[in-house]
């Protein structure tokens, strides 16, 4: 399931290289790296305009993907891989979140990678189901960021519901997303489609070298509420 035994994951983002150290004998999931945050880094990476002062018509997520003074949430970073690839693109102003184990792995590779990214960027505890930590991080934000988070269905219900109060009623859910679960799967879009608008990434659109079979990339905006008159 993840992405490779090696104790060290390296990711190319441009010209800067991420160094990931992860922890296969950890009994929590998020001191590995899973592959759906190499996918969704390298697929924004080949869609973020060098220049985000110009536009191209042929760059159907050069909305999607401007990054320039948005306010983001990762939720369940694990050891940051996501978070840290989407600010070398340009998301400079983005919280790294994960519940309190996992924070130990991530302050160490949030220290290793600061040459690359320039400072430490900020981090928080935090759980799903507990929404006094959701309203500390002083929501909404303009991209919440999510990788391989389904997998548990009990978790599900959580994770849908921070979603939706941290995403900004004009903002989107980067999601990358693979398979872990199949009730986890059923339950996590069958809620989905009652709150947010569904948009898959093609796999063509994916970058070239990380387009897995198994590792989709999708776009979620809110539902806009119908109002009574």
């Amino acid at each position: 399931m993840k992405f490779t035994d090696s104790p060290v994951i390296e990711l190319r983002v441009r010209d800067s290289l991420l160094s990931i150290q992860q922890d296969n004998g950890s009994f929590h999931v998020g001191t590995s790296v899973w592959p759906c945050s190499l996918v969704l880094v390298k697929f924004a990476e080949r869609w973020v305009q060098p220049d985000p002062n110009t536009s191209s018509d042929s760059n159907p997520y050069s909305r999607t993907l401007d990054f320039r003074g948005r306010r983001a949430v990762e939720l369940g970073t694990g050891c940051g891989v996501a978070g840290m690839g989407l600010y070398l693109l340009g998301l400079t102003d983005v919280v790294l979140t994960d519940i309190s184990p996992v924070m130990p792995a991530l302050k160490h590779n949030l220290k290793r990678n600061k040459p690359v990214l320039g400072k430490t960027l900020k981090h928080s505890v935090l759980y799903w189901n507990r929404p006094e930590q959701i309203n500390a991080l002083h929501p909404p934000y303009d991209v919440v960021v999510a990788t391989d988070v389904v997998y548990i269905e009990e978790s599900v219900g959580p994770l849908i519901s921070a979603m939706e109060t941290l995403v900004a009623d004009d903002g989107v859910v980067l999601l990358g997303y693979q398979v872990r679960s199949p009730e986890a799967h059923k339950l996590f879009w069958e809620m989905s489609e009652s709150v947010f608008e569904i948009h898959k990434v093609p796999h063509e659109h994916l970058h070239p070298e990380y387009a897995f079979e198994e590792a989709d990339v999708y776009v979620l905006k809110k539902k806009k509420k119908e109002h009574n008159l």
